[in-house]
Formats: C-alpha cells, sequence, structure tokens
C-alpha cells in the first residue's frame, strides 16, 4: 500500500493561483493591444494603389492656340492632303544670319521672319556645342516649286518625285517655316547619311529647344508620305515642339490627331 500523499502547504497554491492569473492578465493586454492598432498607411495594398493604378494627368497643352489652316500661322499643315489656301501663298520673308550654302540673293537661302531668330539660336546652339550647320534650303515660293517637282518628275518619275518632293502647293518650303540645313563640310548634305553624322545627331536631339521638329522621320514615311528626310526642320515653336518631345510624338498629324496623309487625295 502506498504512503499517503501529504497536500501542498496554502502558500504555495495560492503563489501559483496568483502566477496564472498575472499570465492571463498579460497575455489578454497583448491581444488587445495588438487587435485595437490602426492599420499602417503604408501597407502593401495602399503601396499597390498608388504605384500600379496612377491617376492619369490631363494635358494642360493648349491645341487650339494657332491655326492649323491659316498659312500664317507657325502649325500650319501642308501635306499630301492639306494644300495651303491659297496655293501661291508668299509670307514675309528674311535673310537669317546663319551660314549660308548659297549666295545671299539667291531665294531659297531666305526664311519666314517670324522663324528667322529661332533659326540663329539654334544654328548658336549648335556651334557652342561644336558643330557647324549651314542652311541649305528655306523658302521656295509656289513659281520655284514647279521648277523643283517638275525637275524630280523628270528625272525619276512622278511616284519617286512625290515621295521625295513635294508639289507646288503642298509644300512646307512655301510657308518660310521649313529649313534644309547640313553641315558647313557639306557631309551628307540633303542626304540620308546626314542623320548618322555628328551634326545630324545634335539636330535630331536637340532641335526641340529651339521650337523645331525633324518633319519627316525614320519609319513614318506611311504618315508623312515622304521619305525620311533627317536635314529637314520645321519651326512650330519652343512649346509644341517640346511638349512633342516630352510625349514622344515625332509627326505633325500625330499631334494634332490628323489624318494620315502618304499619298494625294
Amino acid at each position: 500500500m502506498s504512503p499517503q500523499r501529504t497536500p501542498p502547504p496554502r502558500k504555495i497554491r495560492l503563489r501559483w493561483l496568483a502566477l496564472a492569473i498575472i499570465v492571463a492578465a498579460v497575455a489578454w493586454w497583448f491581444w488587445h493591444d495588438r487587435a485595437s492598432a490602426p492599420t499602417p498607411k503604408n501597407t502593401k495594398a495602399a503601396t499597390t494603389t498608388h504605384h500600379d493604378t496612377p491617376t492619369a494627368q490631363p494635358s494642360t497643352f493648349d491645341f487650339s492656340a494657332h491655326s492649323l489652316t491659316d498659312p500664317s500661322s507657325i502649325w500650319v499643315i501642308a501635306n499630301k492632303h492639306n494644300q495651303l489656301n491659297p496655293k501661291d501663298y508668299v509670307p514675309t520673308i528674311t535673310l537669317p544670319n546663319v551660314p549660308l550654302k548659297y549666295s545671299k540673293d539667291t531665294e531659297n537661302m531666305h526664311v519666314s521672319a517670324v522663324m528667322a531668330p529661332h533659326l540663329k539660336e539654334l544654328f548658336d546652339g549648335a556651334t557652342k556645342a561644336g558643330y557647324q550647320l549651314r542652311l541649305s534650303s528655306g523658302y521656295r515660293s509656289y513659281s520655284y516649286q514647279v521648277k523643283v517637282y517638275n525637275s524630280e518628275v523628270k528625272a525619276y518619275g512622278q511616284a519617286k518625285a512625290d515621295a521625295e518632293s513635294a508639289r507646288p502647293g503642298y509644300s512646307e518650303h512655301q510657308t518660310g517655316l521649313a529649313a534644309d540645313v547640313s553641315p558647313v563640310s557639306g557631309t551628307c548634305d540633303l542626304s540620308q547619311c546626314f542623320g548618322t553624322t555628328p551634326e545630324g545627331k545634335w539636330l535630331a536631339a536637340n532641335a526641340y529647344r529651339y521650337g523645331f521638329v525633324i518633319r519627316y522621320p525614320q519609319g513614318k514615311e506611311s504618315i508623312t508620305g515622304y521619305e525620311y528626310e533627317p536635314w529637314h526642320i520645321r519651326y512650330i515653336g519652343a512649346e509644341a515642339a517640346t511638349e512633342m518631345h516630352k510625349e514622344g510624338v515625332q509627326t505633325l498629324e500625330e499631334f494634332f490627331n490628323l489624318e494620315p496623309a502618304p499619298s494625294y487625295n
């Protein structure tokens, strides 16, 4: 027969009871504190909402600032779907203070009086960067363009001429707001290889700073209707050129939401 166990003293039982109460109280306090704490603001859900679904900011650019049809407007569109009106429009032209390919008496060594100071700023910017540019062709009157276009047709046929030269009344050069530029050295003058020269690369990267765009970019022939011309720049003003650069838009047709003009209507 096992000996009878002696029950623990009363004081020992009270100590264990008190310890159990303390442990229970601490556990309840910790649980209640965690349950009532506010949800952190930088939770994964909040981060996902902020970064993965950003709110698009509406453009503040004023697309109504200038006319697209007035031939005196810096935004006038002259392409194969839009003839100048009147077709023999004559802008106010001047001789720009930049290096010229031909004599200053030559018609196409002039440009629009509106564009002239900005063209000089662009040329000065190129000079500061270590590049020397010259004006190869600027303003061309309606009658001048007749000679240019007919010469192209005679030499290459109408299809080739239409890919390289505008028909009279459809040319940006007639507005005085377009300019063909080339290195003073004459390297790749009016040739696509101009785009690979240091001068051509600088022009492509910086023209927008002075209000110009490369009007007929590579790969956009189905929109502009013309072959790649890295030498042909068009003045549209610094605000519009900067907006196009910021948005990554390359053609005026796309920027102003116009239909492509690959051929004449």
